[in-house]
């Protein structure tokens, strides 16, 4: 079929669409895992089944089987270097499974699919570039984009894709929150962007059935001219009787499809869960059908900007950020929450720290991977205390779910300043059985907490309130190739990262190298400094932490200490002199408590703060003279 049949016959008649390919493969018998799109090339006779069977069933536009075909899925496999051939092959037997009567889509997939959507642009290109020209090689009628979650990666794709071809492409957006994408744009906002760059025809398809789909195109602007189409899902997976599968039955589609149709829906198919059954009784209520007239709903309190939102003041003392940026001396005590359930020895120095000038007691999530106390209960008890807390998000210990869930509940406390850490691995902590999660890296966890400053969910859903967190990340000066390092840490900041944490530094050298890789971020860097406990913890530090290194002359000085209280001793006086080279660096100074000693880092903060008004009365005396 051409490409003036396609968009005509759309113009002025109703199509029926194909339904899941997938579903119908597994109900072959093939393995849930596999790489279906594989079997374009190792089994292409089965693949040709699906089509001809959703063609016999009234659909009279097919996808090619190539959702996942794109370079990063099926390097998993082992694949990568068969994209353009099996892309060429998908639509060969697309074409030869049909009559001349119907048309072949192109189909190219979300490369980030279910994962958080960080990632390199240029890559991406490429990758949809290398499926669009095997796919346009092989003949297809026109290109649809199938199943992105977010508008921006969407658009990324439409803007390589459309350049190449005057075939239609169709764009498919799928929704989290009935309404609005992921990256939380209304699906108003996001039609009209993707018609301003170009596209043909947009779509809602995946995730929901046809009522969702339905409750969303009855609340949205559809550009003038574009094409609408609807692939819903069978309803929502769910569990019955120990098995997965959808509920939606064949007949209800055909009770809704024709609610779908009377919205302007022109092309209409099935999408995960679907059978040739859904797709026949799909095409029985669309038979000697035409169009209907799309008719947007009034405009007025339908488009709600994608952060308007309410927004609650919480905070009325000044954060450590906005301390270090009006050139304030801010210290940062970490002091990790107890290993058991007496609080008390913490909390004796936690005032303690106060007292002396710590502007926030930052507390580890279960540093080490070893089992602590909730440091968000901690937080809380502190905050009844007037002891400002900073509370360390680990990616390790919670899916996604666990840490939206753990961040409302931070919002709800008011603590609001936070460190997004990756975390060490279960395997290295006191439960080498538990699992470590990882749902997403540092750098996506910044972006996503930053998402709920905009009153948005992870999941795109506009929230009644937006949170205020200020959002640390940690830097690791200690490795071989520190410019890489910085690299990391400026994605980071570009996920909108506030301030940042860095480990701790034992050499003046090394504070000066961390300060001239670091000052042109733009944001405020609390350097580390943790006083050393005894010659045994130089030792240890020195010769089984990477990057770490004790000079020669701290290393001897800490080898004539006597006992443990000589070697503390010692090692505060250590922490003091590296002191007096970061305080002329770095306004933000992160003092890391060894082993809870909290008595010695009370000791640095009055150093710090002693130093500070010894230098402010020389200045004056210096100013007055």
């Amino acid at each position: 079929m051409g490409e003036q049949g396609l968009l005509q016959c759309l113009q002025h008649s109703l199509l029926v669409g194909d339904g899941a390919i997938a579903t119908f493969l597994y109900q072959q018998g093939v393995s849930i895992g596999h790489c279906t799109e594989e079997l374009v090339l190792s089994n292409p006779f089965l693949i040709g089944e699906v089509h001809e069977a959703y063609y016999r069933a009234g659909a009279r536009v097919i996808e090619t089987h190539t959702f996942g075909a794109n370079r990063e899925r099926l390097s998993r496999y082992g694949l990568e270097s068969k994209v353009t051939r099996l892309n060429r092959e998908a639509v060969h037997i697309a074409k030869e499974s049909i009559g001349s009567d119907a048309y072949v889509l192109g189909v190219i997939g979300s490369i980030c699919a279910g994962k958080v959507p960080v990632y390199d642009e240029e890559e991406y290109r490429a990758m949809y570039e290398e499926q669009a020209v095997a796919l346009l090689h092989g003949g297809v009628d026109g290109i649809l984009l199938e199943t992105f979650l977010d508008l921006k990666e969407l658009q990324l794709a439409v803007e390589v894709i459309r350049p190449l071809t005057t075939l239609p492409v169709f764009a498919q957006l799928s929704m989290m929150e009935i309404g609005r994408t992921r990256d939380a744009f209304t699906i108003s906002e996001a039609f009209e962007k993707l018609a301003s760059l170009g596209v043909n025809g947009v779509e809602i398809n995946c995730r929901f059935g046809p009522v969702e789909v339905l409750r969303t195109l009855e609340k949205t602007i559809v550009p003038e001219q574009m094409i609408l189409t609807a692939f819903p899902n069978a309803g929502r997976l769910g569990m019955s009787n120990g098995e997965l599968h959808y509920k939606s039955a064949p007949d209800y589609f055909e009770e809704t499809a024709g609610l779908l149709i009377d919205q302007g829906v022109r092309l209409l198919g099935g999408c995960c869960g679907t059978t040739p059954e859904h797709i026949a009784r799909i095409a029985k209520v669309l038979k000697g059908k035409c169009p209907v007239q799309r008719k947007n709903p009034p405009q007025d309190g339908y488009k709600l900007s994608s952060h308007e939102t309410i927004v609650l003041q919480r905070r009325t003392k000044p954060t450590v950020v906005q301390k270090v940026r009006n050139k304030q001396r801010t210290i940062i005590c970490e002091f990790d929450p107890p290993k058991d359930l007496d609080i008390m020895r913490f909390l004796q120095g936690a005032k303690k720290l106060k007292q002396a000038g710590v502007d926030a007691v930052t507390m580890a999530d279960n540093s080490l991977a070893t089992a602590r106390m909730s440091n968000l209960a901690l937080g809380a008890i502190l905050k009844k205390y007037d002891i400002e807390p900073l509370v360390h998000v680990a990616c390790r210990d919670r899916n996604l779910l666990g840490q939206q869930s753990h961040l409302m509940g931070l919002h709800a406390l008011g603590i609001d300043q936070i460190l997004v850490i990756t975390g060490d691995p279960t395997r290295m902590g006191d439960l080498p059985g538990a699992h470590s999660i990882y749902d997403v890296t540092s750098v996506e966890m910044i972006r996503m907490v930053k998402q709920l400053n905009e009153g948005i969910s992870f999941s795109g859903r506009k929230l009644k309130q937006k949170a205020q967190f200020v959002v640390g990340a940690a830097f690791n000066p200690h490795v071989r190739k520190l410019d890489a390092a910085v690299k990391r840490l400026e994605k980071k900041i570009e996920a909108g990262a506030d301030f940042v944490m860095t480990q701790p530094v034992y050499d003046p050298d090394g504070v000066i190298r961390v300060h001239e890789a670091t000052k042109s971020l733009g944001i405020p860097v609390f350097i580390g400094v943790m006083p050393l406990t005894g010659y045994r913890n130089a030792l240890f530090l020195h010769n089984e932490v990477p990057g770490i290194k004790i000079p020669e002359d701290v290393l001897k000085r800490m080898e004539k200490t006597t006992d443990r209280q000589s070697g503390k001793s010692e090692g505060v006086q250590v922490a003091k002199e590296l002191l007096e080279v970061a305080m002329e660096k770095f306004d933000g100074i992160y003092l890391i408590t060894p082993f809870s000693n909290w008595q010695m880092t009370e000791e640095l903060t009055h150093f710090i703060r002693w130093r500070d008004k010894e230098m402010h009365a020389r200045l004056q005396s210096h100013t007055h003279a």
